[in-house]
């Protein structure tokens, strides 16, 4: 074989190689187009929740030592999902219970909800906790908050899965993690560090929770 033909292969090879990148980069390309005018076009935004009010049967503080927290609520949860094309699919949704970082009852499961366009879901699940030990912290705190205001900040927090729906597509399952604060008022004497509640207590509260998907 000559040089002249040596070279005209290579140089056929060299062609080739370039229209294979050349290929996979238009595919690359055209592929980030698509996701891009996905997202401008449906412009994808995470449920928005509120905590509308909570109902509080019991918050009683065990003292001495060993500190036990005694917690009965039910809540109302709602949800709308803004979207005006993608559905959103709730599972395995999780409520529970949280004071200064320390969750406080057991967690509560939610229903598997479809939720469609602009539309709304609401939830008013119940949270117990029965004689839950508490960090020697907790009781410090329930103490300067009840004293200096006759209340407490309990966190309602949701853990769960979704997953988008955009015609026929459903998406994998994404994390949600909701965070909803909730000031609850003690009944009777701001002396009494036992935060009994006599009898059920209504707050009507529309607060908003922050959302992480």
């Amino acid at each position: 074989m000559s040089v002249k033909e040596c070279g005209h292969h290579s140089s056929q090879r060299r062609n080739l190689l370039r229209l294979i990148l050349g290929a996979i980069a238009a595919f690359v390309v055209l592929i980030l187009l698509v996701i891009f005018l996905i997202w401008v076009i449906l412009r994808p935004t995470k449920p928005h929740f509120t905590l509308q009010d909570a109902t509080l049967y019991a918050f009683n503080l065990s003292t001495p030592t060993p500190n036990t927290l005694t917690l009965t609520m039910q809540v109302t949860l709602s949800s709308h999902n803004p979207n005006a094309r993608i559905g959103v699919y709730y599972h395995a949704l999780r409520v529970y219970a949280s004071y200064r970082s320390q969750q406080i009852s057991l967690a509560t499961a939610l229903p598997d909800t479809y939720q469609g366009h602009r539309d709304f879901a609401v939830w008013s699940p119940f949270l117990f906790g029965n004689v839950v030990p508490v960090a020697p912290f907790v009781l410090t705190s329930l103490q300067q908050d009840q004293s200096a205001a006759g209340a407490v900040m309990v966190n309602v927090k949701v853990n769960g899965r979704v997953k988008w729906k955009v015609g026929s597509w459903v998406s994998g399952r994404y994390h949600i993690y909701v965070n909803c604060p909730a000031y609850i008022s003690f009944a009777g004497d701001r002396s009494n560090v036992a935060g009994v509640v006599a009898s059920p207590v209504k707050f009507r509260l529309l607060q908003s929770c922050s959302v992480d998907v």
